[in-house]
């Protein structure tokens, strides 16, 4: 292979050739990621067309709407105000059967709470074109309503709107996981409520928790579930820092990494296990939604035993899945996963295996 001449011995290439070869294989290189990212889209868009746009409700569905009624798109119950939260920070507007899973879990368990689903893929998109396979199936919930996720309006007054018109103006780097850390923020600072994660099962009634997060181990809190009071001074704060320490390179700078650090500050402690509870923010103990490390995600697709099933569970409102780990496993019949979505979300678990 004849190596081009900046590659030979003896031969220095000037700045400007230089210059001209990086940018060539920049523009290689993002054409080659657009194609990629281009082609799965294609491939997982054209495994969910074979999907049916509608779903016939089932009767074992706890609050159905009526026959006559539907869930429209953009605010079925007058505006948020409060109840849990789900996002879809990507254009995405087909939801998963993980998202559905977690979203008929989240409805089971708080049967006269309102489930709001924002999702940015709905932000000037026609509500009659986006009815599909999950749409339809979580419209079956009347506790249920999505509504557009538009970033600009979800951070106009507050600590983050400078931070977003700065970073969509300069075109920096800015990905679906941090563009979440700050809207999950955006949203309890507004309305309050609780804020959940799509790769959660919910087992309990959320409604008796408040101003309070989650601990994964000794050492961090995780912010896939949070609780707090509409205009909280613990989530300002939290705003403020992801915008004065905003780092998009470092992982989990802005999620996990930011409400340990502001907890830490809030209650003036060193460590973790030294407070879990001052100035009225609650950090519940990892069983109650995290029962699970992240390294042994894979414990959900083995068989185990109903009594170490419970006593796992005991003290659990709910487990995180940890999706950015398992997703793309196949789930194993008798698995531990699999006992909870035919108990938790059983309708979507009987869907997944009629289509999958």
């Amino acid at each position: 292979m004849k190596l081009p001449n900046y590659l030979l011995p003896g031969v220095t290439m000037n700045v400007k050739s230089w210059s001209m070869s990086l940018a060539s294989f920049s523009s290689l290189s993002f054409l080659l990621l657009f194609v990629y990212i281009k082609f799965n889209a294609v491939k997982e868009e054209g495994h969910l067309h074979r999907l049916p746009t509608e779903v016939i409700c089932p009767d074992s569905i706890p609050n159905k709407p009526n026959s006559s009624q539907a869930i429209p798109i953009g605010g079925a119950h007058g505006g948020h105000g409060g109840g849990i939260f789900f996002l879809e920070t990507s254009d995405r507007t087909t939801p998963t059967f993980q998202a559905m899973c977690a979203v008929e879990s989240a409805a089971r368990a708080n049967p006269t709470t309102k489930i709001t689903i924002m999702m940015n893929g709905l932000t000037g998109n026609k509500p009659s074109r986006l009815r599909n396979f999950g749409i339809s199936f979580l419209s079956c919930f009347s506790t249920v309503e999505f509504v557009p996720l538009d970033f600009k309006i979800l951070f106009a007054d507050t600590p983050l709107s400078a931070w977003y018109s700065k970073v969509e103006r300069s075109l920096e780097l800015v990905d679906y996981p941090t563009l979440s850390d700050a809207c999950r923020l955006a949203i309890l600072w507004k309305w309050g409520g609780v804020y959940l994660d799509t790769d959660f099962i919910i087992f309990k009634n959320l409604a008796n928790i408040t101003n309070s997060m989650g601990l994964q181990s000794l050492y961090i809190i995780n912010g896939a579930f949070l609780t707090f009071q509409p205009r909280h001074k613990f989530i300002e704060v939290c705003m403020r820092d992801f915008v004065n320490s905003y780092n998009y390179w470092l992982f989990g700078h802005q999620g996990p990494q930011l409400l340990t650090r502001v907890f830490k500050r809030w209650c003036r402690i060193r460590r973790l296990r030294d407070q879990h509870s001052c100035r009225g923010v609650n950090v519940l103990p990892k069983e109650a939604f995290y029962p699970i490390d992240w390294q042994d995600w894979r414990k959900y697709f083995e068989v185990m035993e109903q009594k170490e099933m419970e006593t796992l569970l005991r003290n659990s409102y709910g487990v995180h899945l940890w999706n950015k780990k398992s997703q793309g496993h196949r789930l194993q019949e008798g698995s531990f996963l699999e006992h909870l979505q035919m108990k938790y979300c059983p309708t979507t678990n009987s869907l997944m295996k009629l289509y999958v």
